[in-house]
């Protein structure tokens, strides 16, 4: 594994806006949302901010569509070590190459390092998990915990944290175990977006040759 300083390094040359191994960050535009506010009819904009957490990812491939997720999203990307592979695996960048300048990532060492360093709403994504993910009501500035490919999350943090563990409905056969990983994140991703009425998201499209 690369040390944070080097991570940073190569991160940073592929034109993401990471800045440091400490967390800043450069300036990035926040989901935004317009509601009505007051009896005297004013609006205000309330940023809605959402992040997605991968514990310990081990497939680039996997990390790179997540980051293709967020970047196409809004949602903040944060990297929990140790990682499976270099933070400059061809193979992560190919997944999400055309998307690594939108995103907002930062990395970690471990998760005892991501806990000192971020508060918030937390839910975590797991098969062992007792409530449905779309029964659950998101707040803003969630984050989404997902783990990785072979063993999923901690079984102690999941303990730990029980009434915030979430599952994905799957049919009840042991040869269909879990769902990728990237498409987890994607279904997590979007539900809590629908929950917020896609705030700042392009809802409608064109066709090239034909007008709708």
């Amino acid at each position: 594994m690369h040390s944070m300083d080097t991570t940073t390094e190569n991160i940073s040359n592929a034109g993401s806006k990471i800045v440091s191994a400490d967390g800043a960050f450069g300036p990035r535009e926040a989901l935004e949302q317009e509601i009505s506010c007051s009896q005297e009819k004013k609006c205000q904009k309330v940023a809605y901010e959402l992040n997605i957490v991968m514990v310990e990812p081990e497939i680039p491939q996997n990390t790179g569509n997540v980051a293709r997720t967020c970047a196409a999203t809004g949602a903040r990307l944060h990297l929990v070590g140790p990682m499976g592979f270099k933070i400059d695996d061809r193979k992560l960048k190919r997944a999400g190459l055309d998307y690594w300048h939108l995103l907002d990532i930062t990395y970690y060492e471990s998760l005892t390092d991501f806990f000192s360093r971020n508060t918030g709403n937390f839910f975590f994504f797991s098969t062992k998990a007792q409530k449905t993910h779309s029964d659950v009501q998101y707040p803003n500035k969630s984050y989404l915990f997902f783990g990785k490919e072979t063993a999923g999350l901690p079984e102690k943090l999941l303990y730990d944290h029980r009434e915030n563990c979430v599952r994905i409905p799957m049919r009840d056969h042991p040869d269909a175990r879990s769902l990728n990983l990237s498409n987890s994140v994607a279904i997590g991703v979007y539900e809590v977006l629908r929950q917020w009425g896609y705030p700042e998201l392009l809802r409608k499209g064109e066709l090239r040759e034909y007008n709708w």
